[in-house]
């Protein structure tokens, strides 16, 4: 198909009057309405009714700042102020800013300063920090907060602060602040002040603080490199983290208010305590010289502690394995402490543990009961039960429990040999043409009467004639050891007075160590009773031959 036809030559020719079609004028208005738009968007680089990333920023004072002010980053244009309104009922201002692709994207801790273009730009523009790429970004239409943007200080705001009354208070700021370095103390001054400055003026005071400066100065000089930090950037991260800090205040300034309350209360505390403050601080020093030598210690005690947990390691690699070898006797273990096991024998022994417990505190009445038994036995019945009777011709010449068992072994003997009648040994139970009575004085209280052939010759001991005094009160460990060979014979005799076997007072026998005044008396050295407990003595009287066993 042809793009355009040849006009056939033989065709009418038609008047220009009468053609139809587009009007010149027309064309032309259109042509140049397009021209316009193209100029328009070539110029301007925005399409009408739209607009690009907008943010809004609330400063305290917008500088003179008009719309269409440039926005840039480092130098670059990267948007445009677009529109400037009253931040609410306050001074402030609210400055709606287009940004461009290039400006993107934007943090929230993004900040904004009004600065002043060169001399030959004029006005101002908005310097704007993106702010650190690790904090979120905003989005379009998003608000930065006053404490995030500043505006410059005009020489005209200098001016208006410096009024009548200001200056005259200024004035007498610095005439107030002479004075308080010429003045010259008095004596209450004097009183609490350094020895070195006392009669001085604070001029001549700071003038002898020189001194101390190059010390002052070195150690500033020491801390300030200690600020740069150990490694590389250590400074700008110390920085970007105070910036994220003071960010992160100025986000919430009612708690901005209330820290600095706060903060001001924490002050003043400390000036109420500022004589305690000024002892601990004086006390610093030391304390920090103890602290560095503590720390000097601590770090040469590293290297051991390294070289033990190094040595330690393969100990504690072994430490699984370990537990897996203790696993079949932990089992073992939890069976034998099982309830068919350890703990039902211990359940089974409870009722016999509590009456153990009740014997075991029953011994503590029955034990010492036991001790005065045991006393009187070792020093009283013993080593009476030693002493020999001297009966004249019929002497055996035996200790006194000895003969009891000397009879009984007589009695056994004699006692062997028996008719039809019984026994040949024979005991005559009465007659006889001589009575005798019991007397008043017997045990039962009743007196017995018998027949003797003979006239008795005595008894011994003599009947004392009344019944021997009984004083449970009064321990048999503490009584005397009789002397039953110096027994009265009977009848009493006027002009020998009878043994109160119950007086309780001490009688000397031969052989027996006699108790010292308010002391239990002791055995004689070499003795019977002397190393031998009181079970084994009483079981040598009841056996004389067990006394032969052991080779007395």
């Amino acid at each position: 198909m042809a793009l355009f036809r040849r006009r056939d030559p033989n065709a009418p020719r038609i008047p220009r009057k009468d053609r139809r079609g587009a009007s010149p004028v027309t064309v032309g208005l259109v042509l140049l309405g397009v021209l316009v738009v193209v100029t328009y968007l070539g110029f301007t680089k925005h399409i009408p009714f739209t607009h690009g990333f907008q943010v809004k920023a609330v400063f305290n004072t917008a500088n003179s700042l008009r719309p269409n002010s440039p926005v840039r980053i480092a130098g670059v244009n990267v948007g445009k102020v677009k529109k400037i309104e009253r931040y609410g009922d306050s001074d402030a201002s609210v400055v709606t800013m287009e940004v461009t692709d290039a400006g993107l994207p934007i943090h929230k801790d993004a900040t904004m300063k009004v600065r002043p273009r060169i001399f030959l730009e004029g006005n101002f523009f908005v310097d704007l920090q993106p702010g650190t790429p690790s904090t979120p970004t905003i989005s379009s239409g998003d608000t930065i907060p006053m404490t995030q943007t500043s505006a410059p200080v005009q020489f005209g705001d200098l001016l208006t602060t410096l009024q009548t009354d200001d200056r005259h208070n200024l004035q007498e700021v610095i005439r107030g602040f002479g004075g308080a370095l010429t003045r010259k103390p008095d004596a209450r001054d004097d009183r609490t002040a350094d020895p070195d400055v006392r009669g001085k003026t604070a001029a001549q005071s700071l003038n002898l603080a020189a001194k101390y400066g190059k010390q002052a100065f070195r150690g500033a000089a020491i801390v300030n490199d200690a600020t740069l930090g150990t490694e590389p950037h250590d400074l700008s991260r110390l920085l970007r983290g105070l910036s994220r800090t003071t960010a992160g205040l100025g986000r919430d300034e009612q708690t901005l208010k209330d820290f600095v309350t706060n903060f001001n209360a924490f002050n003043r505390i400390f000036a109420s305590e500022s004589q305690s403050l000024r002892a601990t601080i004086r006390d610093l020093a030391p304390t920090l010289q103890t602290a560095d030598r503590t720390l000097t210690d601590l770090n040469n005690a590293f290297p051991p502690t390294r070289v033990f947990a190094r040595d330690f390691l393969p100990a504690v690699r072994e430490t699984p394995a370990t537990i897996d070898a203790s696993m079949p006797f932990i089992a073992q273990t939890r069976k034998l402490l099982g309830p068919t096991e350890l703990r039902g024998l211990a359940a089974e022994l409870s009722p016999a543990t509590r009456d153990l417990a009740k014997a075991i505190n029953g011994t503590v009445t029955l034990l010492p009961q036991q001790d005065l038994l045991a006393k009187c036995f070792d020093r009283v019945l013993l080593p009476t039960g030693d002493i020999k009777i001297d009966d004249g011709a019929l002497s055996s010449g035996a200790e006194n429990y000895k003969e009891f068992w000397y009879t009984m072994v007589g009695l056994a003997g004699e006692g062997q040999n028996f008719d039809g009648n019984g026994s040949y040994v024979r005991f005559q139970t009465g007659g006889g043409t001589q009575t005798v009575s019991s007397g008043k004085g017997s045990l039962s209280g009743d007196t017995f009467f018998s027949r003797q052939p003979e006239k008795p010759l005595g008894t011994r001991p003599a009947f004392p004639g009344k019944r021997p005094p009984y004083k449970p009160n009064v321990p048999c460990f503490t009584q005397g050891v009789p002397d039953l060979n110096d027994a009265p014979i009977g009848p009493a005799d006027a002009s020998r007075p009878s043994t109160d076997i119950g007086s309780g007072a001490a009688v000397p026998v031969p052989g027996v160590t006699a108790p010292a005044p308010g002391a239990p008396p002791a055995p004689a050295a070499g003795t019977r009773t002397a190393g031998r407990s009181v079970t084994a003595q009483a079981l040598d009287r009841l056996n004389p031959f067990r006394a032969q066993e052991h080779g007395k």
